[in-house]
C-alpha cells in the first residue's frame, strides 16, 4: 500500500506543480507516445540483452515485492523457532527418530504444522542439511558454520540479481533520455524554417525525452530497485536464523539456548517477544507429550 501511494504522490507533485507554475499538458501528451516508444523500446531492448530469460522472468516477478514487502512476517519467525525448537529437542531426546523428519520434511508431523515454512525450498533444505550435519557428528561446528555461511551469502547474491538488473536500468534511463532528446532536436532542424511558434512546439516535444528519461529512472525504476533490495535484505534475516539457530545447536547446548540465541540475532522490529515465545513454545511441549 505505501509503494502504491509513493506512487500517486510522485506523479500529483511532478505534474500537479508543473500545471500550477502555468505549464501546459498538451505538449507532453503529444509527444508522450513516441519518446516512450524510443525510451521505453531502447530501455526494453537493453534489458534483455544483458539478462537471461530466466533472469527477466526473476526481475517482474520481483518487482511485485515492492507493494507486497517481505515474504515473511513477525509470525513466521515465531513459527520457525518453534520447528527448530521441536526438531533439536527430538533431535536431543532421540537422534534416530528425528531422521524420518529431515529426511522426508514433506510426510513431517514436525514440518507439517508449518506449511509456509514447509513450501519454501531453502528454509526446508538449510534445515534438513544441517541437521544431517549434526547426526554425523562433526568434530568442527565452526566448519558447518562456515559453509552455512557461504550458501546463505550464495544465495542472497542470486536473489539481489533483480535489484541490481533494475538499478542498472535505472542507470542508463537519462541516458536514453537525452538520445530520444537529440533525435527530436535533429527532427527540429530539419524544419527550421517553420514560424516560431511551431519550432517553440517542436523544441518542447523534443525535451520531453530528456524529462521521461529522468522522471523514469529516479521517480520509478531507482525507487524500485531500491525497495526489492530491501525486501531481499529483509527475508535474508530468516535464513540467518536458521543458521544461528543451528549452529548454536552444534555447539551443544540445550534446545532452549539455542532458540534464544536465535531470538536474540533476529532483528527487533521482526523479532518475537520472549513472553510471546514461551507461550508457544509451551504449546509445542504440550503437542509432544
Amino acid at each position: 500500500m505505501i509503494g502504491l501511494i509513493g506512487i500517486v504522490m510522485i506523479f500529483v507533485m511532478v505534474f500537479g506543480g508543473y500545471l500550477a507554475a502555468g505549464g501546459k499538458m498538451a505538449v507532453i501528451l503529444k509527444s508522450l507516445p513516441y519518446e516512450m516508444m524510443i525510451i521505453g523500446g531502447a530501455a526494453t531492448g537493453a534489458f534483455m540483452i544483458s539478462n537471461s530469460l530466466s533472469e527477466i522472468k526473476h526481475t517482474i516477478k520481483d518487482t511485485a515485492k515492492v507493494f507486497k514487502g517481505s515474504k515473511w512476517k513477525p509470525e513466521d519467525y515465531r513459527d520457525l523457532l518453534c520447528l527448530l525448537f521441536a526438531l533439536i529437542r527430538l533431535a536431543k531426546q532421540n537422534p534416530v527418530e528425528v531422521e524420518q523428519h529431515v529426511e522426508d520434511p514433506q510426510n513431517s508431523s514436525i514440518f507439517g504444522k508449518y506449511p509456509k515454512i514447509l513450501s519454501d525450498d531453502e528454509a526446508v533444505g538449510l534445515i534438513c542439511d544441517t541437521m544431517r550435519s549434526a547426526s554425523m557428528n562433526y568434530d568442527d561446528p565452526h566448519q558447518v558454520e562456515e559453509v552455512l555461511e557461504k550458501r546463505i551469502e550464495a544465495n542472497l547474491h542470486h536473489a539481489l540479481h533483480s535489484s541490481h538488473a533494475l538499478q542498472t536500468l535505472a542507470d542508463g534511463l537519462p541516458a536514453l533520455g537525452i538520445v530520444a532528446a537529440v533525435l527530436g532536436v535533429i527532427k527540429t532542424m530539419g524544419s527550421i524554417d517553420q514560424p516560431p511558434e511551431i519550432l517553440g512546439k517542436m523544441i518542447g516535444g523534443a525535451l520531453v525525452g530528456t524529462f521521461l528519461g529522468v522522471f523514469l529512472a529516479y521517480g520509478l525504476v531507482g525507487p524500485f530497485s531500491a525497495r526489492v533490495q530491501a525486501v531481499v535484505e529483509e527475508d535474508g534475516h530468516f535464513y540467518q536464523l536458521i543458521r544461528e539457530v543451528l549452529v548454536a545447536n552444534l555447539h551443544n547446548h540445550t534446545a532452549a539456548i539455542c532458540i534464544e540465541v536465535g531470538r536474540q540475532n533476529t532483528p527487533s522490529h521482526i523479532r518475537p517477544g520472549f513472553a510471546e515465545l514461551e507461550e508457544a513454545l509451551k504449546a509445542v511441549k504440550q503437542e509432544a507429550a
